[in-house]
């Protein structure tokens, strides 16, 4: 039988994409036809892959950073095999309910890695997959032996994040990192030097990066730039220069290629000029069966891995497809009830950054896929445990990372460890500092990935740094992200129920809010239940039938308290109500939640942070305590004072509400 020509191959590509483009009236063709060469290459000679399994763990990564590019990846799994990805989701692309959608989505298309769609998250996210497959490469050997490959637009690498990405990968030397440029010079405002004029290849060279040139259209050539990089002991990027829109006759190099339907006529002349006679959605048979035999290359190396993992003694083989299943420990519960018990007998005032530093040195041991780090804030974020060394270039047996001050590099990069499976990565910065990391954790909720982030300096508590690192409107602003788990507690025994919560939550982002301030001990009776995980619940009772019910989350927790204390003495019977995440208080039933509500007729919620979200409590009569604009550089205790966010003015609130019953 004859040999199937790789250009051959790569025009199927090309046209299923242009045909489900045409066919949805929306979309972008340039990307698939100018790309579908190097893609091609890839895919049939180099990729690692089972189409049959593609969630196979040692499998290697493809990461399309390019996501507008979509139909190139759909084309590419439909042709190899992917079952799912069947001709009838290709002609229903980009419609409702469809495994086709506009961008690639995790979770939801089988064999796509992971969202991408806004551009340079990709990229960055992939220095995580490298970077987790060498940590546990470090850890269970030649069980974990695969590549990560990306392929990455113009707009991709003029996306700041682009940058904290590539030098965090060529600082580690994530040689198993491979960047294939769609290096066409085209961006949606025209040519690339209307805006830019870097030069990309010494700008890698530049991060520790290996970086080459090659005609992308060229088969032989992208091949042998493939496999040099292989070889290679630094990340590598591959441009590949092509042409957009490749074949098109009138918008081939042109921006117009780039979003939207080729268009009846330009379709028939981009066919033409492909030598591809067939009719829309027909693929010769030949090139099928070349397509997937491809698909199916991996079967053997698949069966490789699996007889050796049969081989392993079973502690260690149960202990490595637990890791891969993402089931946690059973050390884990015990670990966190002992530790509960101790705290119940403690009365001293901690810092939640500080109560989460002694969580971690009870989880870590608990929880060996556990990583922490930060984003240069060591020493204020408290996340790293003594026991646990640190990664560093060339050494990957560590379970701490030192991201540098690179905070969305860092969430991306941690969205893409606890996409690779195996570990449950988590970053730290500051609260503050959150609208850094914001895209990445957005795109993490969006997928439902157990990603973790650490952010402590939560609220003017920090103090004299001033308002420019006191976060006042972030916990508003992450909690209105869908999916995101915002954790704020208010002692060290509720940050050790949040951090188990984080744990167990696999299929959800969490945030810690954590203070720089110490907070007192107001959990001190031991409790088996996780009363965290509730989301809310009532903490102090009220002497009676309730009047007042007093809420708040975190270091506000206190003041709370305090005013339950003042209002008792007054005969007012007031309840306390904390409220460490609202996303899991959301999840309970209607039900728990009217009781955790409570009936008292005066609501008042206290929190040194906007108002905005709090009225899921305080419904439309309730009063909030908090601020209302930015902080000031003091000692926080003058700042409270200075803002009324104090038991006072708490107390206070409380009585005017009872005055208009």
């Amino acid at each position: 039988m004859t040999e199937v020509s790789s250009a051959s191959l790569a025009n199927a590509v090309r046209a299923l994409s242009i045909d489900a483009v045409e066919q949805a009236k929306s979309g972008h063709p340039g990307l698939p036809l100018g790309a579908a060469d190097v893609a091609t290459v890839l895919f049939t000679k180099v990729l690692k892959y089972n189409a049959a399994d593609p969630a196979w763990p040692d499998r290697d990564r493809f990461v399309l950073s390019a996501g507008h590019g979509s139909m190139l990846l759909y084309a590419l799994l439909h042709l190899s095999g992917e079952k799912s990805m069947t001709l009838e989701e290709i002609r229903n692309f980009r419609q409702f309910g469809s495994k086709t959608p506009g961008h690639p989505e995790y979770g939801h298309t089988a064999g796509v890695e992971m969202t991408t769609g806004p551009l340079g998250q990709g990229l960055a996210t992939s220095v995580g997959f490298a970077l987790a497959e060498r940590m546990l490469a470090a850890e269970f050997g030649d069980l974990v032996d695969h590549r990560t490959y990306v392929l990455a637009s113009d707009g991709d690498l003029m996306e700041g994040v682009s940058q904290e990405a590539i030098a965090i990968a060529g600082h580690l030397r994530l040689n198993r990192l491979i960047v294939l440029w769609d290096d066409n010079g085209i961006s949606i405002d025209g040519a690339i030097s209307v805006s830019d004029s870097v030069d990309q290849l010494k700008r890698f060279e530049s991060a520790g990066w290996a970086a080459t040139r090659v005609d992308g259209h060229d088969p032989v050539a992208i091949l042998a730039a493939l496999e040099a990089a292989q070889r290679s002991d630094k990340p590598t990027l591959i441009a590949c220069k092509t042409v957009i829109g490749f074949g098109a006759p009138t918008r081939a190099g042109k921006s117009k290629a780039h979003g939207e339907p080729l268009g009846a006529e330009e379709m028939a002349g981009t066919k033409a000029a492909l030598n591809w006679p067939h009719a829309p959605f027909e693929v010769p048979d030949d090139i099928l069966a070349a397509w997937r035999a491809a698909g199916a290359r991996g079967a053997k190396a698949q069966a490789e891995w699996q007889a050796k993992v049969d081989a392993l003694e079973p502690a260690r083989r149960a202990e490595f497809l637990r890791r891969l299943e993402g089931r946690l420990p059973a050390a884990l519960a015990e670990a966190v009830a002992t530790e509960k018990r101790r705290l119940a007998s403690m009365d001293t005032a901690v810092a939640t950054r500080k109560a989460s530093e002694a969580a971690l040195k009870i989880l870590a041991p608990a929880v060996p896929e556990l990583i922490t780090g930060s984003a240069d804030l060591t020493g204020s974020n408290n996340t790293k445990v003594e026991a646990t060394p640190a990664i560093s270039p060339g050494n990957y047996g560590g379970r701490y990372v030192h991201w540098g001050i690179r905070e969305h590099g860092m969430a991306a990069a941690v969205n893409g460890m606890t996409l690779h499976g195996g570990l449950i990565p988590s970053g730290a910065t500051f609260l503050a500092f959150a609208d850094y990391c914001r895209p990445a954790l957005r795109l993490a909720a969006l997928m439902g990935i157990g990603s973790i982030e650490v952010l402590t300096h939560d609220s003017i508590g920090l103090g004299e740094d001033g308002p420019t690192h006191q976060p006042v409107e972030h916990l508003a602003s992450l909690r209105a992200i869908p999916g995101l788990l915002v954790f704020r507690p208010a002692d060290a025994t509720e940050t050790l129920e949040c951090w188990q919560a984080a744990l167990e939550n696999r299929a959800a982002p969490s945030v810690l809010a954590l203070t720089r301030q110490n907070l007192p001990a107001v959990r001190r009776e031991f409790v088996a239940e996780n009363l965290s995980a509730k989301g809310a619940y009532e903490l102090s009772p009220a002497s009676g039938p309730a009047k007042v019910t007093l809420f708040a989350s975190g270091s506000e927790v206190e003041i709370a308290l305090d005013a339950q204390k003042a209002l008792e003495a007054e005969g007012v019977a007031t309840r306390v109500v904390s409220v460490p995440c609202f996303e899991l208080f959301l999840r309970q039933s209607d039900a728990a939640r009217r009781e955790i509500i409570g009936s008292a007729p005066v609501r008042v919620a206290v929190e040194a942070g906007i108002a905005m979200g709090w009225d899921i409590f305080l419904g439309r009569e309730g009063v909030f305590v908090g601020m209302t604009g930015f902080g000031a550089s003091a000692p926080f205790r003058k700042l409270y004072e200075a803002f009324g966010i104090d038991s006072a003015a708490v107390a206070c609130a409380a009585r005017n509400g009872l005055k208009g019953l």
